[in-house]
């Protein structure tokens, strides 16, 4: 052997030794308390943040994919198959399950929750009230935000009907949180799971009508903001723009209304038939 092949042999042997050396970056494991620690913004220092194009949260795309699903009733309604996937949905075509709200509250940042329920027989009325933590979007002060939402023995099905007081707080919590993050997908929780076969099974004479609406365009009212989540009239000209798309209900005089009291008993009576199947 030469000494130039003796050279050579040589330096691969460095060359090895150097590499078999060579250790990967240890990843730092979080200590639990610092998964919540936040910046001086008021975020967590953990998590990758959206924004919206004024510089705000966009507290919609940091929803998990695994906390959404399809609304069934959606498309129900239109005589539509339910897809089995979320992909390419709109806000309007999905529902959110209770977790990925409280996902969002703990994203946001809360002090405190508190419930003001006021219950009859049948018919529970719930007010939620968040106090959120500062941050930027509020000039680093604390807000407080309120929103209610009801159970009743004609929005529940014969499960629900039998936890109204829960439902009902469930329910205005996942208003409370989803209206003051501006999340327009509508709650699992919110939407109307009574069934015509539950209420015959229930005792009608426990069944009180006080608090319950009882002119057709309040009912209608009712019905549509605990099926689709709609918070105002307006919110509810886009059920009625959907309706006339599919065909489902064609009025030229809908045009002319501007409030629920505007609807005629006898059309509020129809889209109640039509948004209760």
């Amino acid at each position: 052997m030469n000494k130039t092949e003796t050279k050579t042999k040589s330096a691969k042997k460095k060359v090895a030794k150097k590499v078999a050396k060579k250790k990967e970056p240890k990843v730092k494991k979080l200590f639990g308390p610092d998964i919540y620690k936040r910046d001086e913004h008021g975020l967590l220092k953990n998590v990758e943040y959206h924004f919206n194009e004024d510089g705000s949260v966009d507290w919609r795309s940091m929803i998990k994919p695994k906390f959404l699903y399809p609304n069934k009733g959606w498309f129900d309604m239109r005589g539509q198959t339910v897809p089995t996937s979320i992909d390419g949905l709109k806000d309007n075509q999905l529902l959110i399950m209770l977790g990925g709200i409280k996902d969002l509250a703990r994203l946001r940042g809360f002090h405190s929750v508190s419930f003001q329920t006021n219950s009859e027989p049948d018919y529970v009325t719930s007010r939620c009230l968040i106090s959120w933590t500062g941050n930027y979007e509020s000039g680093g002060d604390h807000i407080h935000y309120e929103d209610v939402a009801n159970a009743t023995a004609d929005n529940t099905d014969d499960f629900c009907y039998k936890f109204l007081e829960t439902i009902a707080c469930n329910r205005a919590f996942v208003r409370c949180v989803r209206n003051f993050l501006n999340i327009n997908i509508v709650g699992a929780d919110e939407i109307d799971k009574s069934n015509p076969k539950d209420e015959k099974n229930r005792s009608s004479g426990s069944k009180t009508t006080s608090n319950a609406p009882i002119t057709p365009s309040a009912l209608l009212k009712s019905k549509s903001e605990a099926k689709y989540g709609t918070d105002s009239f307006e919110s509810f000209k886009d059920v009625l723009r959907e309706l006339w798309t599919s065909g489902t209900y064609i009025n030229e005089d809908v045009k002319n209304w501007s409030s629920f009291d505007n609807i005629p008993a006898k059309e509020a009576r129809k889209l109640i038939g039509i948004i209760s199947k």
